[in-house]
């Protein structure tokens, strides 16, 4: 497959830290292309590498050596200035916390990113209502997070990640503080969300159910790629 089809690729990266005069090989030189519409899965035990790598992904973290290319863009060149500014144009992120921000209502938590991007207040609005809309929470826009439940507060995380039309949507752990049946109905929306838009979706993830519904499952252990199953 041509480079120019995948939104992630990364060639030979690793990650040591340096813990009290020990190295931690954190990431052990992994090779990986993640395409354009992907629905996929990081899983791992607990200290597989795949947050380290997610965050490498990401641009949160930088490897101690190799390539990390995403959307075309080289990372690992990048000032901390272009990092951040690409970060907020080209990624959304989605965390297990919901991270909203309580003192502001639920359409001021979506239109955020957009504010910092400079997209007008119009079109803001026309865009949070739509995404509102497609997540299940129209007529929501007025709320404080604190008046909504766990599942509509990630409804609303999930709002505010895809509705700057990020190239990639990275969710660590979405699922976690969410009971079962909240969860499920969530991530079918996601998956129904990544098949009408051609969104990217990358997970990293303990929770069964995700890796159910991933249409690719790659399995890190002790820092490098276990296994890599398509279901496609």
């Amino acid at each position: 497959m041509n480079q120019k089809d995948f939104i992630v690729a990364t060639r030979n990266v690793t990650r040591t830290y340096h813990d009290n005069g020990v190295d931690v090989h954190a990431v052990r030189g992994i090779d990986l292309g993640i395409e354009k519409g992907e629905f996929t899965a990081i899983v791992g035990p607990s200290g597989s590498g795949k947050t380290t790598f997610l965050n490498i992904i990401s641009g949160l973290d930088t490897p101690t050596d190799g390539t990390v290319i995403l959307d075309g863009q080289d990372l690992v060149s990048m000032s901390d200035r272009e990092l951040s500014d690409f970060r907020r144009d080209h990624i959304g992120f989605i965390f297990q916390a919901y991270n909203l921000v309580p003192v502001l209502r639920v359409e001021e938590n979506v239109e955020y990113i957009m504010m910092l991007q400079g997209v007008s207040r119009p079109e803001r609005h026309r865009r949070v209502m739509e995404i509102l809309e497609s997540v299940g929470l129209a007529g929501m826009a007025d709320r404080l997070p604190t008046r909504l439940s766990g599942g509509q507060q990630q409804r609303v995380a999930i709002a505010r990640a895809m509705v700057s039309n990020p190239r990639l949507i990275l969710a660590d752990e979405p699922t976690a503080n969410l009971d079962s049946k909240t969860g499920a109905d969530l991530l079918d929306m996601m998956r129904e969300l990544n098949e009408k838009t051609g969104m990217t979706f990358l997970f990293s993830t303990h929770d069964r159910m995700i890796m159910k519904r991933a249409r690719r499952v790659i399995t890190l252990q002790d820092g490098k790629i276990a296994d890599d199953e398509r279901r496609d």
